[in-house]
């Protein structure tokens, strides 16, 4: 969604799991507004945050004009079975990306696009490599093709449909699960409790909240190392993002039930309604 709103909106990483919300990037242009509705990726819930993010990907089956589904060139294509049969059954236009193409040969690269034909043969299939914009410039172009006319939902200036707070979580949460190994990443959740601008710079507190004592440990380091060093890679990302400067300070707390608890859930902005 970064490449096709032209703005980083989603965080990207190299670890699964890394959309937890449904975040819609909005493109305008003279005569065009497209709205992009970026979900988590699929899976079979173990815990009720699991659960949330699932009903983040299938409420976006529900209010869709055009469905994108997105997979790469190494995605096993029948781990989702029951989410494809719904997929299966859908009456809007499907474009199947298969991304990544850039990891793999033409042989290949039939075999799999055969194999997804097979699944979902009412499927428009489109190879593309999102790092290296390969096919983006096309699939902007099917896509204007495919959606019918309608009034604009947003203003012409905006460019999502999240609060500033939500994308200085997510970029702290981008820093955890780049510097962080196991499980530590996935039992973190941010919440900012300041976020006071001026028309010179920021001031932003967050509370980056972990499930168990050695969590927090291992989030701070020793004498503070850890947590300072994701911490100024986070100021730096949030100076990018705002164009200002950003004082930035962050703290550790262990909440438990966070994961598993539907109260703390919606308290973190878990809740497709």
């Amino acid at each position: 969604m970064n490449q096709l709103v032209g703005e980083r909106i989603s965080i990207a990483t190299f670890k699964a799991q890394t959309t937890r919300h449904r975040i819609m990037g909005i493109v305008n242009t003279d005569d065009t507004q497209i709205v992009f509705s970026d979900t988590p990726g699929v899976l079979k819930p173990n815990y009720k945050l699991q659960e949330s993010m699932l009903a983040f990907s299938e409420s976006a089956l529900q209010d869709a004009d055009v469905l994108l589904y997105v997979t790469d060139v190494v995605e096993n294509p029948e781990k989702n079975m029951d989410f494809l049969e719904k997929v299966q059954k859908m009456t809007i236009p499907v474009l199947l990306l298969i991304n990544k193409i850039d990891e793999t040969d033409q042989s290949k690269l039939g075999d799999i696009v055969e194999k997804w034909h097979t699944l979902l043969p009412n499927a428009e299939i489109l190879p593309i490599s999102a790092k290296n914009k390969f096919g983006i410039d096309m699939l902007l172009k099917r896509i204007k093709e495919l959606l019918p006319e309608s009034p604009a939902y947003f203003d012409k200036d905006q460019l999502t449909d999240k609060p500033a707070r939500f994308f200085v979580s997510e970029i702290i949460r981008e820093k955890i699960l780049l510097y962080y190994d196991k499980e530590i990443p996935y039992a973190v959740e941010v919440r900012v409790e300041r976020f006071k601008e001026t028309p010179k710079n920021i001031h932003i507190n967050a509370i980056i909240y972990v499930e168990r004592e050695s969590q927090k440990g291992i989030i701070i380091g020793h004498q503070g190392v850890a947590l300072k060093k994701v911490s100024t890679e986070a100021r730096k990302a949030l100076e990018r993002f705002f164009d200002k400067p950003i004082y930035l300070e962050t703290f550790v707390k262990v909440d438990k039930d966070w994961r598993s608890s539907q109260k703390e859930l919606n308290i973190f902005g878990y809740n497709p309604e």
